[in-house]
């Protein structure tokens, strides 16, 4: 979809492939909003599209300082991508510290849109900037756009009943009206969320459609850039509805959807934390689907509110990140011991302690695997991508109902908060897997288990099934046993039902070249820029495949068989090479190769694609 406005004479119209666009500026600057406008306005004009909202590590740094610098970049494309890109063709700077912050990853003679009313000598003193950028000489690397943003959205809102800072509220919308003119995006759609957003607020929404459309005609009554650029609506992907999804959201639904799946209510225990909040949130929306949510007074209470849900018949969920994932631990073990199904979502975030927690990070993963006291087997399961979420927490869910065990789930900031277009599934499709209650009493043990090792789900007060559940040993017929031989064959039992899902599961798909010198191993968050990498390699003539593992405990099958195809297998990782201790433990025989990262940013693809020529020179 493109604009019916024709460029002014002079101005030329250029179809471009891909364009990759950072918003950044203070955290009261809107940046967020902004970046979701033009995802969403990018989504509707059918561009394949991927983000990457860069949120400050504290909750409100002092305005205009280096710490409190939002970003929103948005990769948005006429074919399939895989990441938000690496280096933004434009950047839109809405003051001093925003320009210096994020200067570092433009692309050389790349646009820089720089709100010129927010660079005073306040602004660069804040900024801790010696001299003006617009000035000294280091941005004549780059395309440099002046626009005084402040008093444009002045002029334009003259007649507005608003005050100075409510005026001064809508610059973002101005901006957002400028990327909109020079990548030829429609209005409609940011003009009708207005009006539902703000619709009790008559004079808002009036304010801000206003900025927005003197931002769209500002490109052509001031002729700001040389010419207008199109991104053609995408071809190439897979047939079918679409809609915009964000990763947060796509766990929520798929959470929803185990319930259905299940034939069970949904109960989600939870404590807010960054960046899981927003699970929660979306949750408490849809109670008509039988979810319920209670926000507990801390972590511990939260997860365990969620097991004495499963003891009661329902499907037992909690979220948190790593620090929250550190006080429920005793609980996971409670709940492994009671054998009860129980998913905890894990969105990871930069750590260790409070680290930084709106950065990302996959460094959870020894936490997931072996962080809890005794021998207390728990499955693992790993989210690629916000399209991938809905389809892996079902998985989960399934996992925990079938298993009769906890599942961790693992999710990162870099996916909760991006967003990228989703094939919607066909619902009908989805198998089912019912919950199966045993309600009638018989000779066999309480704990009689069927082929996959799960014990009967006995709901409370079904006669003739009493039994007692608690964190001390028992043996298999529900009673309280310290017997030392007892505890051996109960740890055996609990340790061969998990490692038996393994069975189960399928062997990992392997893109491109089924054998030779290299193999790309990723898990999580990792896979766009794993993907634009095999596809670099593979255009330059050289033999490399692709694996990404969503079940890392228990292993899936057929991964040694893989990876004795290859010379060398490279493991990029943005922690400090946790899944690589894991998988030289199990296939020692074989030649894996650590690529670690941990600035709290994803990886790019030129970082990977460098090891990749450093591994095959």
């Amino acid at each position: 979809m493109t604009s019916n406005q024709e460029p002014n004479q002079g101005q030329t119209l250029q179809q471009v492939d891909r364009v990759v666009i950072r918003f950044a500026g203070d955290s009261g600057d809107g940046i967020q909003i902004t970046g979701n406008q033009f995802t969403m306005t990018s989504a509707l004009a059918g561009n394949d599209l991927a983000t990457l909202p860069d949120f400050p590590a504290e909750i409100r740094a002092p305005v205009g300082t280096r710490a409190g610098v939002s970003g929103f970049q948005i990769q948005f494309s006429a074919n399939d991508i895989h990441t938000p890109g690496d280096e933004p063709d434009v950047l839109v700077a809405m003051n001093p510290a925003a320009l210096v912050v994020n200067l570092k990853s433009i692309k050389r003679g790349g646009i820089i849109v720089v709100n010129t009313g927010n660079f005073k000598d306040q602004d660069l003193k804040k900024a801790k900037l010696d001299s003006n950028p617009l000035e000294d000489g280091s941005l004549e690397s780059y395309r440099v756009i002046p626009v005084n943003v402040n008093e444009r959205v002045m002029e334009a809102l003259a007649d507005s009943p608003l005050n100075t800072k409510g005026k001064e509220r809508c610059k973002n919308f101005y901006t957002l009206g400028l990327m909109y003119w020079l990548y030829s995006r429609p209005l409609e759609p940011t003009l009708e969320w207005l009006a539902d957003k703000f619709k009790k607020n008559p004079d808002l929404v009036a304010a801000n459609q206003a900025a927005l459309r003197a931002g769209y005609n500002a490109g052509d009554i001031h002729e700001i850039f040389q010419g207008q650029y199109e991104v053609p609506k995408t071809s190439d992907l897979p047939q079918g509805t679409y809609r915009n999804v964000v990763g947060n959201h796509a766990v929520a639904m798929g959470f929803v959807a185990a319930g259905r799946l299940s034939n069970l209510n949904l109960f989600l225990g939870s404590y807010p934390i960054t960046p899981a909040s927003t699970v929660l949130e979306t949750l408490a929306n849809y109670k008509e689907y039988g979810v319920t949510t209670f926000q507990a007074e801390d972590e511990i209470a939260a997860i365990c509110a969620a097991i004495g849900a499963s003891f009661g018949g329902a499907l037992g969920i909690t979220t948190t990140s790593g620090p929250g994932m550190a006080l429920k631990t005793e609980a996971l073990g409670l709940a492994m011991a009671v054998e009860l199904p129980l998913v905890v979502l894990n969105v990871q975030r930069a750590g260790p302690s409070t680290g930084l927690p709106t950065k990302v990070e996959q460094s959870d993963l020894y936490q997931a695997l072996w962080g809890r006291n005794g021998d207390t087997p728990i499955p693992v399961v790993a989210i690629a991508s916000a399209s991938d979420a809905f389809e892996l927490t079902i998985e989960a869910c399934r996992i925990a109902v079938e298993y009769m065990t906890p599942v961790i789930l693992l999710s990162d900031n870099f996916i909760a908060n991006g967003a990228e277009p989703w094939l919607l599934p066909d619902v009908d499709a989805l198998p089912k897997f019912p919950a199966k209650f045993k309600t009638e009493a018989d000779d066999k043990p309480i704990y009689d288990r069927d082929a996959k090792g799960a014990r009967p789900w006995i709901k409370p007060g079904t006669p003739g099934l009493e039994h007692r559940i608690g964190g001390l040993e028992r043996d298999n017929k529900g009673s309280v046993s310290s017997d030392p031989e007892n505890h051996q064959r109960m740890s055996d039992i609990r340790n061969e039902k998990i490692r038996g899902i393994a069975k189960e599961l399928p062997t990992p798909e392997v893109q491109g070249a089924q054998n030779g010198d290299l193999l790309l191993l990723g898990w999580g968050s990792t896979i766009g820029s794993l993907k634009r990498c095999l596809e670099k390699a593979t255009d330059r003539g050289h033999k490399v495949g692709r694996v990404h593992m969503r079940h890392l405990w228990p292993l899936a099958p057929g991964l040694d068989e893989i990876f004795s195809r290859y010379k060398t297998i490279l493991v990029p990782e943005l922690n400090m090479g946790q899944l690589v201790t894991l998988l030289r433990s199990e296939y020692p025989s074989h030649n894996f190769v650590s690529l670690t990262k941990v600035t709290g940013l994803p990886f790019l693809t030129s970082e990977i694609d460098a090891e990749v020529d450093r591994l095959l020179a």
